[in-house]
């Protein structure tokens, strides 16, 4: 099984997602991203989906997951550089992600966890 690598940027965890991710990668995309949270203590986690064409109703399911997950580890998931196919894809499939934050880009989806620790006070 294909892992999906995380990358720390000070207080922020990377993932960037180049492969289609299988339920099976993505089950352990969602442990390997728990574990990281509570060992590093990041405020911020982004996810960069910008090389997949297509999601499925599992994957998405995933992404919220993730991003509730996180929101209990005390962290803020951003979900960046989702192609216009993939978001109407989720629409379609009746998934808001809701609680996901999403941006267009890296650039703009770190301003945002950049906003969101500001607001929570965190300090690195």
């Amino acid at each position: 099984m294909e892992r999906i690598p995380i990358l720390r940027m000070g207080a922020t965890l990377l993932v960037t997602i180049q492969v289609d991710m299988q339920d099976q990668t993505a089950l352990a995309l969602q442990d390997d991203l728990a574990d990281r949270i509570a060992k590093t203590g990041a405020s911020g986690v982004m996810i960069d989906i910008s090389a997949l064409e297509i999601v499925d109703s599992f994957v998405g399911r995933m992404l919220a997951s993730i991003s509730g997950i996180a929101r209990i580890l005390s962290a803020t998931t951003v979900v960046v550089g989702m192609q216009p196919a993939v978001a109407i894809t989720l629409v379609e499939l009746g998934l808001s992600l809701e609680g996901v934050k999403t941006a267009l880009n890296v650039e703009r989806g770190l301003a945002l966890l950049e906003c969101a620790r500001r607001e929570s006070g965190f300090v690195d």
